[in-house]
């Protein structure tokens, strides 16, 4: 069980989040009291990355990466990945910024970070459900997470999930950037599960409660579900022509 809270960065990607950062950092600081925060902020127009600044010169457990520009999910953990590893921690957590993750359940993946590479918080396993979302949003998870098991495979049951705990040794060894761990928006999620998975690290999948978010509004856009699609299938064909080169050399 991992106990260091100094040895664990909590990730938080933003964008439009000031209605809810200040106290999810409240939150978070304290119930790790010394664990480390970093805020990635894509030049939010509401401010977002001003309060955080503010919260950094008050909180030397506070850093904030401000972006200059809206550059997508996938790349803001790229950075903070980076900036994780040459910081020196050893574990990072990734979470959203909405509260739709309940920081009281970080706890849950650091009780298992020490049998596995990474934790996934997930919704789909027995204990874990959803909160609070309409129909449209379900029905569109649940699709994306059954294409993900058909498309990528079934080992896993929340393929989308952004809320996970990763070992920075396992991070290091990943093939991030181009024609490896690419993806923007919310296909980053299945695309670094599967590099995990065919890397042969340990995955385990731990029960959330994901609770739609009370302020703000959703980022999830039309287009980026179409390229969370385009990305299953780019990790399907992926699987395919590995396995048939594997074929031929045999």
């Amino acid at each position: 069980m991992a106990t260091a809270d100094d040895a664990l960065l909590i990730a938080i990607p933003t964008y439009n989040e000031r209605d809810n950062i200040d106290a999810l950092l409240t939150s978070l600081r304290g119930l790790h009291p010394t664990a480390h925060v970093v805020v990635i902020d894509d030049a939010s127009p509401d401010g977002t990355g001003q309060l955080v600044a503010a919260r950094a010169r008050e909180d030397s457990r506070i850093h904030l990466i401000a972006r200059d520009r809206k550059s997508g999910i996938g790349s803001a953990y790229r950075a903070a990945f980076a900036w994780a590893l040459e910081h020196g921690f050893a574990l990072v957590v990734s979470m959203d910024a909405d509260w739709s993750h309940d920081p009281r359940e970080i706890c849950r993946l650091l009780q298992v970070i020490g049998e596995a590479d990474v934790v996934v918080g997930s919704r789909y396993v027995r204990g874990g459900r959803i909160e609070d979302w309409p129909w449209s949003r379900l029905v569109l998870s649940r699709g994306a997470n059954a294409l993900a098991r058909l498309l990528v495979g079934r080992r896993l049951s929340d393929w989308t999930s952004g809320f996970k705990c990763y070992r920075t040794s396992m991070l290091k060894a990943l093939p991030f950037g181009s024609g490896g761990i690419d993806s923007e928006g919310y296909a980053f999620q299945v695309d670094i599960l599967y590099h995990c998975h065919r890397a042969g690290f340990r995955i385990r999948e731990v029960p959330i409660v994901f609770v739609d978010r009370k302020e703000g509004r959703t980022k999830m856009s039309r287009s980026e579900v179409y390229r969370g699609v385009l990305t299953l299938f780019r990790i399907a064909s992926r699987r395919v022509v590995g396995g048939i080169a594997r074929r031929l050399g045999a």
